[in-house]
């Protein structure tokens, strides 16, 4: 058992170093800023009450993104949340990007979001967060082989996609 001050130290290190990876990974998933910040203060809160549970804290980025999933999920059954438009929703960038990069990077988000959430959902963990195809798998619950297969259908229908709205090329260099 850690004392009351190493574990709220140790919180507040997960805390700084993840709030903004979470807050970024639920503006993808629910496209709201006010249900994303819910979204990661119940992530939070339910971290601080499970912490002791958490043994490796190489995995912790994991296992917060894993709680912020289900949060995501208990949403929905406790009431349908209101949601916004995606291209509405304005994700500040710390560097200003040139008119073609803007429009790109909103063609590539609509693509991203017209995707199956079986596809998103992989991409996404990996492109956004960096993931490897075995944390998505763990994070998921599904096999690496069927993660493997689904980042590469998913790269297949955004560039089907991309291509119907006129960015040609390769996708997979886009990321």
């Amino acid at each position: 058992m850690t004392s009351d001050t190493d574990r709220t130290s140790r919180f507040n290190e997960l805390a700084t170093a993840y709030s903004t990876d979470l807050y970024r990974y639920a503006m993808w998933i629910c496209g709201n800023d006010a249900l994303a910040k819910d979204l990661v203060q119940e992530t939070f809160l339910r971290a601080w009450k499970a912490l002791d549970s958490l043994k490796d804290i190489g995995a912790a980025k994991s296992w917060l993104i894993t709680i912020l999933r289900r949060e995501y999920a208990r949403t929905f059954e406790r009431k349908v949340p209101k949601f916004s438009d995606v291209e509405t929703v304005v994700v500040p960038d710390d560097e200003e990007l040139e008119p073609d990069e803007r429009a790109e990077r909103v063609l590539l988000r609509k693509g991203i979001m017209k995707l199956d959430s079986k596809y998103r959902e992989p991409l996404l963990l990996q492109v956004v967060f960096g993931h490897s195809c075995a944390e998505i798998s763990e994070q998921l619950g599904i096999s690496k082989s069927a993660v493997m297969t689904q980042l590469f259908r998913a790269r297949e229908k955004l560039k089907i996609l991309l291509q119907k709205d006129g960015v040609t090329g390769n996708v997979h260099e886009l990321f």
